[in-house]
């Protein structure tokens, strides 16, 4: 396919294209130039029901597929991703403004999931537990939790949708999907691509339009057993408390406050290399990205003068362009809560090492930013950046460290550097993370469970856990034989 006719305008719902009740509409735009670029449907609780409908009826023959069906399917879905690589790539650059690298990255990882999945399903294996009388047998086995509600970010819209579909299929659910308006394109492109390989009418149904009346309804519906969303903490506690009236189960992945220690005993060109990818990757709109840099006194001088020089050597510009390391961010909010802080922070003794300001380019692009003298009564102490601004803040010794990093109600990812062994298990026990990456400023793979601790998430995503989460657990007690 193009990426003219993989760019949908119309959402997926029972195998058809369609448009919402209304005919209303929502203007997509390309975040590098301001320019709309299509628009889609601004669907609510009607179209909602009627997808949940769909998937609920194709639930009954989906879930009793033979595996080796649904792994066959979910084959064709990897196959069609890498082959129409370039063209995903370039929609999601047009819509989200991320180089163009990383989004074809994205679509890899994404079709990575798909057939990690396709792979794990088979061995989602059940237990014969001994039982403690010989007149019975004890059965534990798995099935399908049922229709699936995923909601998505504008962040990473097509890999993020992958690591829900991916499992969900596997497992035998059938979905109702909610990509960001933001970037409704690369959630349309999945329905084009489930289409073109043959998944059932229903079993993929993917909606755009207004979050409150699709989630609304979503949240509402007892024939919607389980969600899944990705967004900001904020929200995933508006959804887990409309999760109650139904007891859906649930899985969110939510805001991070990413810690990044660098001991003095670090190899520094390792922690710099690893600063740039964990700090502006995506232009710093990551939930797992750097948000504080944790630096101790001994190598702080140094690190800094390679961070300022690392930052201002970034290439800024429309992330279609060769060569381009930082598009523009995703809108202008963004644009004015990146200013935010750094204005909180100079006002509290912050200085600006290196950018601070918009970029001559205009729009929402914005300078790569490093600010030092950091300390924990500024904004992006605790609150998530999501932007291209670097945080600085120095310390004495190791517990000091670990005290700062977890002084948060944030848990999901968190990043240092030492060459001491004993220091890498003491983190490893002590940072209250539910990812940790030592010597690595890039630590996800389809392999390893992802999700956070305390406020941010619950439930994994990805690894042998991810499929864990879209399956029910069933006890059968035989008995007299």
């Amino acid at each position: 396919m193009t990426i003219a006719t993989m760019m949908q305008q119309q959402c997926f719902v029972a195998g058809i294209w369609v448009d919402a009740d209304s005919r209303k509409t929502i203007s997509v735009t390309n975040p590098a130039n301001g320019e709309q670029i299509g628009t889609v449907p601004n669907c609510g609780a009607a179209e909602t029901e009627k997808a949940i409908a769909a998937a609920a009826e194709a639930f009954k023959s989906w879930s009793k597929t033979d595996i080796s069906y649904r792994v066959g399917l979910l084959r064709k879905l990897h196959a069609a991703l890498l082959e129409n690589q370039e063209s995903l790539a370039q929609l999601l650059t047009l819509e989200q403004g991320k180089p163009l690298a990383e989004s074809r990255g994205e679509i890899a990882i994404g079709a990575a999931y798909i057939l990690w999945f396709a792979e794990e399903i088979r061995r989602a294996k059940g237990e014969i537990i001994p039982s403690p009388s010989n007149d019975r047998k004890l059965l534990v086995t798995h099935q399908p939790v049922g229709v699936v509600g995923a909601i998505t970010p504008w962040n990473f819209p097509s890999s993020m949708l992958a690591r829900k579909l991916g499992p969900a299929l596997a497992a035998g659910c059938t979905v109702v999907a909610k990509p960001a308006t933001a970037t409704p394109y690369s959630g349309l492109a999945w329905a084009a691509l489930c289409e073109q390989v043959g998944f059932p009418a229903g079993v993929v149904n993917i909606l755009t339009g207004s979050s409150s009346d699709i989630g609304g309804a979503i949240m509402a519906s007892p024939q919607v057993r389980k969600v899944t969303f990705t967004g900001s903490t904020e929200v995933g506690k508006t959804l887990i408390r409309q999760s109650a009236e139904t007891v859906k189960k649930v899985s969110m992945e939510l805001g991070g406050n990413a810690p990044f220690i660098v001991f003095d005993d670090a190899d520094i060109d390792a922690a710099i290399e690893g600063a740039m990818i964990s700090k502006y990757r995506n232009m710093g709109q990551t939930c797992v990205c750097t948000n504080r840099f944790y630096v101790q006194s001994g190598i702080h001088d140094e690190f800094v003068s390679r961070l300022k020089q690392a930052t201002a050597d970034l290439t800024v510009g429309d992330g279609m362009h060769a060569g381009v390391e930082q598009g523009p961010l995703i809108d202008a909010n963004a644009v004015s809560k990146v200013e935010q802080m750094i204005a909180d922070a100079t006002a509290k003794g912050g200085h600006i090492a290196e950018g601070g300001q918009r970029h001559s380019l205009g729009g929402t692009y914005f300078q790569p930013t490093v600010i030092t003298n950091a300390n924990a009564d500024m904004q992006f102490a605790t609150d998530e950046i999501f932007g291209p601004l670097s945080a600085v803040f120095q310390f004495q010794h190791e517990k000091q460290a670990i005290a700062a990093a977890n002084a948060t109600e944030f848990g999901l990812a968190a990043y240092a550097y030492t060459r001491d062994v004993g220091r890498v298990f003491r983190l490893s026990d002590e940072l209250e993370y539910g990812l940790i990456g030592i010597n690595s400023g890039l630590i996800t793979t389809v392999e390893v469970p992802f999700g956070g601790l305390k406020e941010s998430g619950l439930g994994k995503e990805g690894g042998s856990q991810g499929l864990s989460d879209y399956l029910e657990t069933k006890y059968t007690a035989l008995a007299g034989i």
